[in-house]
């Protein structure tokens, strides 16, 4: 069920499995990164991990995938059945799994930073190079 990346960073990893205990834990780390807590609004979170020692996190949910519009930005994002990232204050890195529609086109994310100069604000970074700053507020949980 998981990919080769969750499997080699299991050992020493913080596990859960249900949606609700994966919800909260998913919820609990992006507040201690201080990052918005309705970043990965994902549906049916069969697991949540997270490697504190390599700051590897993954969730896998059980649909394909979920799309979410953020409506105050009026952006759509397509979430995986698989999304992992690199975790630092602030900061989620080398990010799978997400995506970002521009126009006509779905755009990697690859990063996603709160700037400690301007913790009000969320930046998103494709793989094409192109960054985005969003109301933090935007990703507020339940929006």
């Amino acid at each position: 069920m998981a990919s080769q990346a969750i499997e080699s960073h299991r050992a020493g990893a913080e596990v859960c499995t249900g949606d609700a205990a994966c919800r909260k834990k998913s919820i609990e780390l992006l507040e201690e990164l201080g990052l918005p807590k309705g970043l990965l609004p994902m549906e049916d979170i069969q697991e949540f991990g997270y490697n504190r020692d390599t700051g590897f996190m993954w969730l896998v949910q059980g649909k394909k995938k979920v799309e979410h519009t953020f409506k105050k930005i009026k952006q759509t994002v397509s979430y995986a059945a698989e999304v992992t990232a690199f975790t630092e204050k602030g900061k989620l890195r080398k990010i799978t799994g997400v995506k970002t529609k521009e126009l006509m086109l779905w755009l990697s994310v690859v990063e996603v930073y709160v700037p400690e100069a301007s913790p009000e604000k969320v930046t998103f970074k494709t793989g094409t190079g192109l960054s985005d700053s969003f109301d933090a507020a935007a990703f507020a949980l339940g929006e």
